[in-house]
């Protein structure tokens, strides 16, 4: 009697075994070669790009003033010299703030729209998981929080395609 109810519980417990339908992504190859991620990064080089260059030609202005003070250093007076350095220090503390300052919100507007799109990337693989009826998916990255997996159950080109193919779709109805 005791084998049969082992017998009968083992096979219960491996009868719902199999109807759990488990698959992982690896999100590090998920969020790198997702397109819209592409576009993103993108478009906030192009930013940080044309960032710098505006603090650079201000800095290359202020430099200019600099040499200026510097030549016509000799023939001011101590207070006129004294007057001179001090708004130059001015200055330059003004362009370090705002150079911190716009540094700081590109970098906070990037971390908002990063943070927007992986959770996009989450939503997506929720709702791709419930139709294909994947009782987990779970994700790996190069931390290696999946050190095996049988082959078949990396899903990640699957659902990186879908997610590229919804980009594209999006992208294609925003210029219509």
């Amino acid at each position: 009697m005791k084998k049969l109810i082992l017998v009968l519980s083992l096979g219960a417990i491996f009868t719902s075994c199999e109807k759990n339908k488990m698959a992982y992504v690896d999100t590090t190859v998920l969020v790198q070669e997702y397109s819209e991620m592409k576009k993103v990064e993108a478009d906030f080089t192009q930013r940080s790009e044309d960032l710098k260059r505006q603090l650079d030609s201000a800095a290359q202005g202020f430099q200019q003033e600099v040499m200026a003070f510097r030549e016509n250093m000799a023939t001011m007076s101590e207070a006129e010299r004294q007057a001179a350095q001090e708004e130059l220090m001015q200055k330059q503390q003004m362009l370090q703030q705002q150079q911190q300052m716009r540094s700081g919100q590109l970098r906070q507007e990037g971390d908002v729209v990063i943070d927007s799109l992986i959770n996009k990337v989450k939503d997506f693989v929720k709702v791709y998981g419930e139709e294909n009826d994947y009782t987990y998916i779970f994700g790996s990255n190069e931390s290696a929080n999946i050190m095996y997996a049988e082959e078949g159950l990396d899903i990640t080109q699957e659902i990186l395609a879908e997610l590229n193919e919804g980009a594209t779709v999006e992208e294609t109805a925003s210029e219509e």
